[in-house]
């Protein structure tokens, strides 16, 4: 009788390679990370706290995860310099180091993965994670995400050029690494994030040379307008750029250094431009103000739920007043949990939600805790704002700047797709189209009938499938959708988030040891496998059910 063989296909008897172990997964040593990191270390727990930071200097250029505009001072590329002045940019963080947090700099999360309806072999709440030379997995009971937050891209003629970056970027370049390289600047938008980082900005040196809002008037606190006026830095409302322009380089010595002016005019309520208006600001850097949006990439690609929420900076994880997530088990705080003026202004706020998820991972692993009254979101979008309109916002500086545009800037840069061949659905370049042949159907007819979901435009068209994971054109795409079908913003469908949510290399993720049945899990595909007790006759390949959402979905 011949020896039974097991189907090596089925993953029973197989295990994940999980390199190590811990109670709580803390990933992000912003005020929100820390906070949470240091309070569940007092509770008795044992932490691990991942930080990406310092980001290789090769990422920051394909901005990742911050869009940097390649004004890197150089730096940026002595890791262990960019390690000391990490370390050196928060006391909190040798605070937490000195309570006993294992703090892992240098260390990026590219996945979260949970069991669900369609996954039940995992070992708990799994982690991939990577230190740029080695990926390992990382087994823990609960996970608090603190991801923080990211710019909102602009296309503009010119918005290519190096030092158009965001100003979360900038703010980071100077406040964390002390190595931003620009000298004047001109900010776009005055969203209370713009504002309260050109004015960090202006105190260490950089002069903004103007303040450009296509709106009438500021929208963020007056507060921080008249801190800025003070400052000398005139406010231009009303007016848009229309050409960002190089020339002989920075040093005047000839040769391509990015950006050397930025051409702007007014607009008017349509976003068109008001001929003869034009005006010339000489700059080194165009840095970008005019949304910031919660870093929900590892929550959404493990199966969290995602909704709109104006009054928390757009897409956000649904969470209850304790920040916990529908992913059982894994908690969001900080920014990635929400972006609202007062969280802006008081990282107060962060450090709490930080220490009350902290205390109800605790309480749920059996550790007794002095729990404090849960931190409510706000009502509003932001109570400091109350009267600004975050999708109008956001629609209308679209308009102006890429659908009312003199030239065809590129929404997304790494696929090089332009709003109108975004708009027509045309098909990448490398298939071979002309120019000349242009595609008259509307998107409800290419698309299909309801919504235009960005997926779907992803991937007639590329745009988004860059290198910079579609972080500088994400939000461009979804308002140019919501402008073109008539739709709300809110209405857009949030384009799917798969792992890795960092590049990694191929090299670095072939280290990692686990059975090829795994992968299913790992890229988001339908299994390949139907156990022999879900066989129903008669049974085929081609009449398999795989119309249900696999784990990453």
């Amino acid at each position: 009788m011949e020896k039974y063989q097991p189907d090596p296909a089925s993953i029973a008897g197989q295990s994940l390679d999980v390199a190590e172990r811990t109670r709580l997964l803390v990933i992000g040593a912003g005020p929100a990370g820390l906070a949470a990191a240091s309070e569940a270390t007092r509770l008795g727990l044992q932490v691990v706290l991942l930080d990406e930071n310092p980001v290789p200097a090769d990422m920051m250029g394909e901005d990742v995860p911050l869009m940097f505009g390649q004004r890197m001072g150089g730096a940026v590329r002595n890791r262990n310099a960019m390690t000391e002045a990490f370390l050196a940019s928060d006391p909190a963080i040798e605070a937490a180091f000195d309570a006993g947090v294992d703090i892992r700099l240098g260390t990026a999360a590219w996945g979260v993965y949970a069991n669900n309806a369609g996954v039940h072999w995992l070992p708990g709440l799994v982690a991939g994670v990577t230190d740029g030379e080695k990926s390992w997995m990382i087994g823990c009971e609960r996970i608090i995400v603190a991801a923080g937050r990211r710019d909102m891209g602009l296309a503009f003629p010119g918005w290519e050029l190096p030092g158009v970056l965001g100003v979360t970027a900038a703010q980071r370049l100077a406040d964390r690494y002390g190595s931003l390289d620009i000298r004047r600047a001109v900010l776009l938008g005055t969203t209370v994030e713009a504002l309260s980082a050109a004015l960090s900005l202006v105190d260490r040196g950089v002069e903004i040379v103007a303040a450009v809002e296509q709106a009438e008037a500021a929208i963020g606190p007056a507060s921080l307008v008249e801190a800025l006026m003070s400052r000398g830095v005139p406010f231009l409302f009303g007016h848009a750029p229309r050409q960002g322009r190089s020339g002989q380089g920075r040093s005047g010595q000839g040769g391509f250094d990015g950006i050397e002016s930025l051409e702007i005019a007014r607009v008017d309520r349509d976003g068109r431009l008001v001929e003869g208006t034009e005006r010339l600001l000489s700059c080194d850097a165009v840095l970008l103000g005019i949304g910031t949006t919660p870093v929900i990439e590892l929550l959404a690609a493990a199966g969290g739920e995602m909704e709109f929420h104006a009054e928390r900076g757009g897409f956000a994880p649904v969470l209850d007043a304790a920040r916990r997530s529908t992913i059982g088990g894994v908690y969001a705080v900080g920014d990635c949990a929400g972006v609202w003026a007062e969280k802006t202004l008081s990282a107060d706020i962060a450090r709490a939600e930080g220490r009350c998820a902290a205390r109800d991972a605790a309480e749920s692993l059996g550790v007794a805790t002095d729990r404090t009254e849960e931190i409510p979101f706000p009502a509003t979008a932001g109570s400091l704002t109350a009267d600004h309109d975050l999708a109008g916002y956001r629609l209308a500086w679209a308009r102006a700047c890429i659908v009312n545009a003199s030239g065809a800037p590129h929404v997304c840069r790494c696929e090089e797709v332009t709003a109108r061949e975004l708009l027509e659905v045309r098909p990448p370049r490398y298939l071979g189209w002309t120019a000349e042949r242009r595609n008259d159907r509307d998107l409800h007819s290419m698309l299909g009938e309801g919504v235009p979901h960005p997926d779907q435009v992803k991937r007639l068209t590329r745009a988004g499938m860059g290198l910079c994971q579609g972080r500088r054109c994400r939000e461009q795409v979804a308002a140019l959708l919501a402008l073109s079908s008539g739709e709300q913003l809110a209405a857009i469908p949030l384009a799917t988030y798969r792992a890795p949510v960092r590049p990694l290399p191929l090299g670095v993720a072939g280290q990692a040891r686990e059975p090829a049945a795994h992968w299913d899990t790992w890229f988001g595909m339908a299994s390949q496998y139907q156990p022999f007790w879900d066989i129903h006759e008669p049974y085929t390949a081609a009449g398999r059910d795989v119309s249900g959402k696999v784990a990453s979905e």
